[in-house]
């Protein structure tokens, strides 16, 4: 599945988050209980509701902050009284939240961003950035929760139309600045942007964050593609004669037929890099944008010594970051990149319910000839905190449930 961001008001966080549980409302329980891990005080709180400018039907992502700015708003907004918080705060909150894995490399991932941004702005290391604005809650739990719709909802791949880039100036901590900010500048190069003669903040940093951290390529896909889900994520700022709306698209192959696309295979090996560092470090690659999927396999290298080949698949436009992120995250001297063709058949992701547990993902696949074949995410299930025989009553009872969304037959 790729999906397509139309700005048609601009992005930020709230408006990316609201768009996607507009499309995928199912996905707001597995929000709900991630955002409860992050502790936030009593007086923060995170919901979605339904919304309409009177042109169109969506929703809204509200975050208020009862403590530091009753009620809380996004946009052009003043946060004189929100918590300084040091990146590297914020990255601990989110590494020690309980969040899964993925979901929090994904946001700290999206911090770091900002982080470089902002400490290139002025003039410090990324870990020494302190944000002002975005330390507060409401950016920590918009951050989050994209993270979290991002990695549930599992698209191949992502594009973004021409940004509305506003003018004039904003309030923040450290004084007024131009519209956009320097920091949003710098995430945005290499964007197609563009003015549409409204003035405002149209792209505020954590927008600009998730757009970096999502590395779309600046058109829809080209060929035959299925219009799948359709949401709409309103802001809370109002234009002259537009709606304050990210639209977000789901474009989906064909039913059975498999999409035929391009992607890079990237391979090397490793023999002189400890199994616990090369597992964190190929968990992060995992969680790379653009990353479509790692393994690994034991081989004989030189000199008969054991070594481990690593496979990495990703989009063809973000092969070289990943072959970069390889370099980092391993003892390898060099990474052989690939481009092959490959066939997806057409796929989801369904929550199903777990009495008062979070909801367990069944991914579903039609095949060629129009059956579909379900498989529970064995992260979920482990998560129900039963034995083995438990775990497989549990995943015989999910995968029924959706067999019986799809129509098929139990068995």
């Amino acid at each position: 599945m790729h999906i397509h961001l139309d700005p048609v008001g601009g992005i930020a966080g709230d408006m990316f988050v609201a768009a996607l549980l507009h499309a995928w409302p199912e996905h707001g329980a597995a929000v709900d209980a991630g955002i409860a891990r992050l502790g936030a005080p009593a007086g923060v709180t995170a919901r979605g509701e339904a919304f309409s400018d009177g042109i169109l039907n969506g929703a809204r992502f509200v975050v208020t902050d009862a403590i530091a700015d009753p009620p809380h708003r996004h946009g052009l907004h003043g946060h004189e009284h929100h918590p300084h918080r040091a990146f590297r705060e914020i990255r601990a909150l989110l590494q020690t939240s309980g969040l899964p894995g993925p979901v929090a490399t994904r946001a700290v991932a999206i911090f770091a961003r900002l982080a470089e941004a902002e400490g290139q702005v002025h003039g410090v290391a990324p870990d020494d950035v302190t944000f002002h604005e975005i330390g507060a809650w409401d950016s920590i739990i918009d951050i989050t929760a994209a993270a979290i719709l991002v990695d549930r909802i599992g698209a191949a791949s992502w594009s973004v139309g021409p940004l509305p880039i506003g003018s004039g100036r904003i309030r923040t901590a450290h004084g007024e600045l131009p519209v956009p900010p320097p920091a949003v500048v710098l995430l945005l190069e290499g964007f197609p942007v563009f003015d549409d003669g409204r003035p405002g903040e149209r792209v505020t940093p954590t927008g600009a964050a998730i757009l970096s951290h999502l590395e779309p390529s600046f058109a829809a896909p080209t060929g035959v593609r299925r219009q799948g889900r359709v949401g709409h994520g309103f802001g809370t700022k109002r234009f002259q004669g537009i709606s304050n709306v990210l639209r977000v698209r789901a474009l989906e192959p064909m039913a059975g037929t498999g999409e035929r696309e391009e992607i890079a295979v990237l391979n090397f090996e490793v023999d002189d890099q400890t199994p616990e560092d090369l597992g964190v470090g190929l968990e992060r690659l995992r969680a790379e944008p653009g990353v479509l999927d790692v393994v690994q396999a034991p081989v004989f290298g030189k000199k008969g010594r054991m070594a481990v080949q690593v496979q990495v698949l990703a989009r063809v436009d973000a092969a070289d970051h990943a072959a970069t992120r390889c370099l980092a995250e391993t003892t390898t001297l060099g990474v052989r990149i690939a481009r092959v063709e490959r066939r997806v058949l057409a796929r989801q992701a369904i929550d199903v319910p777990d009495g008062g547990r979070a909801p367990v993902r069944v991914k579903a696949a039609t095949r060629p000839d129009g059956a579909a074949t379900v498989k529970a995410e064995m992260d979920d299930v482990a998560a129900t905190d039963g034995d083995h025989a438990a775990r497989a009553r549990t995943r015989r009872r999910v995968e029924a449930v959706v067999r019986r969304q799809l129509g098929e037959q139990d068995g």
